[in-house]
C-alpha cells in the first residue's frame, strides 16, 4: 500500500548514512527510504525534496577529514538543503579475532582509524552543520560487545567504547541546538561482517546465548535507528541503546 507523503515521518528531511552499501548500514538506508518515500538502493546520502523521491550515492573515506567535509558539501548542494540526520555506520573488525597480545599495531590502528576517527570526523561535521530548526539527529553505531567483553575483540570493542563515550558528551555539547545524539549498540547480527572468520560452532554459540534463540537481522537494528531519527525519538538523547535480543543486559 502506498503511503501518503503527508504521513511519512521523515518527509523532506536529508539524511547521510555512512557504511550504507551492505549489512546493517544497507538496512538502515532502506528503512529511512521507507520513512521518506525514497527509492531503496546502496547509498551514502539520501533525501526527499518537494515530495519527489530522490537519492544519490556519494563515496567517501570516513577517516579522511577532507572527504568527510566533501560528503556534507555535496549532500547540501545536491538537495539545496541543510542536512537533518547523520547515521554513522561505517566500521571494520579484525576477522582474525586475535588476543590483545597478538594484535598487530597496524590492525589496531586501522580499526581505530575507521571506527573511532571516522565517527569523530562525521560527528564533528554534523555538529557544525546539521539544521538547528528541529529534527537534527546524530546516530552512531557501537556494539553490545562493549557489555559482554568477549576475548578476541579488544581493538574492536575499544574503538566502539570510545564512540559511546564521545556520543554521550556530544549530546551535552549540543545543548540549545535541537540536535540529539544517540548510539545504537547491536548484538550479533547476521551480516557478512559477523560471519567472517567464524566457525559454525562459534556461530551456534552466539545463537544459543540469545534468549530469543536466533541471531539478529539488520532490520532489527534499522527500526530503532528509524525511531531515533524521527520526531518520536526527540526525547531520547545522550543514550546508548543495546539492541541484542537479550544477549547482553
Amino acid at each position: 500500500m502506498e503511503v501518503s507523503p503527508s504521513l511519512l515521518p521523515l518527509k523532506d528531511r536529508v539524511a547521510i548514512v555512512t557504511g550504507g552499501s551492505r549489512g546493517i548500514g544497507h538496512a538502515i538506508v532502506n528503512h529511512l527510504h521507507s520513512l521518506a518515500d525514497l527509492l531503496a538502493s546502496e547509498l551514502n546520502a539520501s533525501c526527499t525534496t518537494d515530495h519527489h523521491p530522490r537519492a544519490v550515492a556519494i563515496k567517501a573515506d570516513v577517516s579522511d577529514p577532507e572527504q568527510v567535509k566533501l560528503l556534507f558539501d555535496k549532500t547540501e548542494q545536491e538537495f539545496d538543503s541543510k542536512i537533518h540526520i547523520l547515521v554513522n555506520c561505517a566500521g571494520i573488525m579484525d576477522q582474525k579475532y586475535p588476543t590483545l597480545a597478538n594484535t598487530a599495531v597496524e590492525d589496531w590502528d586501522m580499526t581505530f582509524n575507521i571506527n573511532t576517527k571516522g565517527s569523530f570526523l562525521c560527528c564533528r561535521e554534523a555538529a557544525r552543520r546539521l539544521t538547528r530548526d528541529g529534527g537534527g539527529r546524530i546516530i552512531t553505531i557501537s556494539t553490545s560487545l562493549v557489555g559482554s567483553l568477549l576475548p578476541g575483540y579488544a581493538a574492536y570493542v575499544a574503538s566502539k567504547a570510545a564512540i559511546e563515550s564521545m556520543t554521550k558528551i556530544l549530546a551535552k555539547e549540543l545543548k540549545g541546538t535541537k540536535i540529539t545524539a544517540n548510539c545504537v549498540a547491536p548484538g550479533p547480527v547476521a551480516t557478512e561482517l559477523f560471519f567472517a572468520g567464524k566457525t559454525e560452532e562459534t556461530i551456534q554459540r552466539f545463537v544459543d546465548g540469545c534468549p530469543l534463540g536466533r541471531l539478529g537481522e539488520p532490520k532489527d537494528i534499522a527500526g530503532i535507528v528509524g525511531f531515533l531519527a524521527s520526531d518520536a525519538g526527540e526525547w531520547t538523547n545522550g543514550q546508548v541503546i543495546r539492541v541484542n535480543g537479550g544477549v547482553v543486559v
